[in-house]
């Protein structure tokens, strides 16, 4: 009797064991599946906030790329209304010229006609020499005249395009520099996510603060800068008349 009193009471305390490691071993379980459930969590915390980042960046590119888009569309309506303005002074001075000399050459031709019935020989003369040089001196007036505004509007002309390759080389400069520091920060970004340990994650950081603030500055000087160009002056629109059309209504 007492040795199956004894045997029951080590197969209890051996049931009661075997409970208990049971019990602890579903407590590590649970404890396992709760700590990887929490990893997980904050692997899909981390995936979706470099996801709204890289989201983010690309609007932003994009953005910028829509401005740049914008502001060469501007420069190129620009440059097309300024074009049409030289055209347009150039058609007027040369319609005008030729204008001038068919009324001079009308004026000698009536005089001619006038003189022929005249029957003083030197008198017709004496006039048709005064009509001849002042028709010649009309012509070189006006050549010279004329010669000296192309002049100016080609020193003009040369000046702006000097200018606005200027502006645009440093535009492009500084779009180059906004550029290398934007990729900086990203790689800075990716060192970052890939660090081994804390100490080597807050030089990272310190770093990346550092690009960040380079990245910004080089945004405002970017954003500061702008193309050199004429506005447009009372919106003129290019004429088509052809050159000496005396019917124009550009004129």
């Amino acid at each position: 009797m007492a040795e199956q009193k004894e045997s029951s009471v080590l197969f209890s305390l051996k049931e009661l064991m075997s409970l208990e490691e049971d019990r602890i071993k579903a407590e590590e379980t649970e404890k396992e599946n709760r700590a990887r459930a929490e990893a997980d969590a904050r692997a899909r915390a981390e995936r979706a906030a470099r996801d709204a980042e890289e989201a983010r960046m690309r609007a932003e590119e994009e953005s910028r790329r829509m401005e740049e888009q914008r502001r060469r569309e501007e420069e190129a309506r620009l440059a097309a209304i300024h074009q049409g303005e030289i055209e347009k002074a150039r058609a007027e001075a040369e319609h005008r010229a030729r204008m001038e000399a068919m009324g001079a050459q009308q004026a000698h031709e009536h005089q001619l006609a006038t003189l022929k019935q005249d029957k003083h020989k030197k008198r017709l003369q004496l006039i048709v020499g005064i009509v001849s040089g002042v028709f010649v001196l009309a012509i070189v007036i006006t050549g010279v005249l004329w010669k000296r505004s192309a002049d100016e509007r080609a020193k003009e002309k040369a000046a702006l395009e000097a200018q606005a390759k200027s502006a645009q080389d440093e535009l492009d400069r500084l779009k180059r520099e906004f550029d290398e520091k934007e990729k900086k920060v990203g790689e800075l970004k990716r060192q970052m996510d890939s660090a081994k340990d804390e100490a080597e994650r807050a030089k990272i950081e310190a770093q990346l603060a550092k690009a960040k603030k380079e990245s910004e500055d080089a945004r405002s000087k970017l954003g500061g800068a702008r193309p050199a160009g004429d506005k447009p002056s009372g919106g003129s629109k290019p004429c088509n008349c052809p050159p000496g059309d005396p019917l124009c209504s550009c004129l």
